[in-house]
């Protein structure tokens, strides 16, 4: 599959869903079920390499692991590459293209300040990446700006801007992650003017809820590398106490 039919499942209203895989064991999962496409996560591969969120690990590592993933499955794979890794846009474009990747993630978050980098720094590092990708990348642009956010309807107008500004620039998809709110929500999807990722939260609208909203694509995150860490560790509890649960 082509960048361009991967931004093709990019449909408002019947988005494609993405549970983001860690290795190549849980991408090979999530091709044999169906799915089209293959996504990662940054939090989970992180945690399978020793490795902290947030751009703990290095660049080769994570691009080393999504190699892995990439080799593993037909399907296309989108790389959560956080906030680049401290790499220009042309060479992250370049490495991404290297391995075999057709789509990324790209946050605005500078990890190393701890803040979100202003809106324009960020709409010109997408539109750079765009230049350097040209259509054969399908860049979906991260907006941090919820992250934490106690009052979510406080901080929508910020969103907005950034994410009018990343489409503009060239994103094919803008993603305003871990908003829970269906109703800022569906105010983002209606102001941003371009497909908008959202994050499936427990608790939240489900699947079909944010299918309802017009959301064209709908991430997992970590969120199923966090559920099956629970499962694991409520097995090893178990085991511990000398049951097996096979």
């Amino acid at each position: 599959m082509s960048a361009e039919e991967l931004r093709a499942l990019h449909v408002p209203g019947k988005p494609l869903i993405l549970p983001n895989a860690w290795d190549a064991d849980t991408a090979q999962a999530v091709e044999a079920a169906g799915f089209p496409v293959v996504a990662t996560s940054s939090a989970a591969v992180a945690a399978a390499l020793g490795q902290a969120d947030h751009e703990g690990a290095s660049a080769d590592e994570m691009l080393a692991a999504a190699k892995r993933i990439v080799d593993a499955v037909s399907v296309p794979v989108t790389v959560d590459a956080e906030a680049g890794y401290d790499l220009s846009s042309a060479d992250l474009a370049a490495r991404l293209k290297e391995i075999g990747a057709v789509g990324c993630n790209i946050e605005d978050t500078d990890h190393g300040k701890g803040a979100l980098r202003p809106a324009a720094e960020q709409a010109e590092r997408i539109a750079e990446l765009r230049r350097a990708a040209g259509d054969g990348l399908v860049v979906n642009a991260r907006v941090d700006s919820f992250l934490g956010a106690q009052d979510e309807q406080a901080v929508l107008d910020d969103a907005v801007a950034r994410g009018r500004a990343y489409v503009e620039a060239g994103a094919d998809c803008v993603y305003p992650i871990l908003v829970r709110s269906p109703e800022v929500l569906a105010e983002f999807v209606r102001q941003v003017g371009g497909p908008v990722n959202a994050s499936a939260l427990p608790g939240g609208p489900g699947l079909a809820g944010l299918a309802e909203l017009g959301v064209a694509r709908i991430s997992l995150g970590a969120g199923l590398w966090r559920y099956l860490r629970r499962v694991l560790e409520g097995t090893l509890d178990g085991i511990a106490q000398g049951k097996l649960p096979y």
